[in-house]
């Protein structure tokens, strides 16, 4: 008798404020939403080598100081055993500004007062609890 194997995943998210304290968020092309930037930690990759990958990759940010740990979100109502590690990137640079592509079709900064009606469900929960509107979650 074979045994399923758990597959444990984890994902790397940053937030990102520009100088008039607006966040960066990004809209993927194979899922509806606005969402903070990130992605995917590959095996043998150090979480933080993985979050500044994603950032020049997706939206051309290069961090200047190490991006400091927010929380850690468990993402099982999407993908099972998934977890996401939430990042705050205070001092950055932009290396380059991405065209839109399949992967990322979008990328702007937002006023937290003002977001997009579809952010999604998770980034707005984050934002709020890092305002301390919200209570802290384990989910995402």
């Amino acid at each position: 008798m074979r045994r399923a194997k758990n597959v444990v995943t984890l994902g790397v998210q940053a937030l990102i404020r520009d100088d008039r304290h607006r966040v960066l968020l990004v809209q993927h092309g194979y899922r509806p939403g606005w969402h903070f930037p990130g992605g995917g930690v590959e095996r043998g990759e150090p979480v933080e080598s993985a979050l500044r990958r994603e950032l020049e990759e997706e939206v051309g940010v290069v961090p200047l100081l190490a991006p400091q740990p927010w929380g850690i979100y468990a993402h099982f109502d999407i993908f099972p055993g998934d977890h996401i590690i939430l990042f705050i990137v205070n001092q950055w640079r932009r290396s380059r500004i991405p065209v839109p592509n399949y992967e990322i079709r979008a990328h702007d900064f937002f006023d937290v007062n003002d977001l997009p009606q579809n952010v999604s469900r998770g980034t707005r929960q984050r934002l709020l609890e890092i305002a301390g509107i919200a209570p802290l979650s384990a989910t995402w």
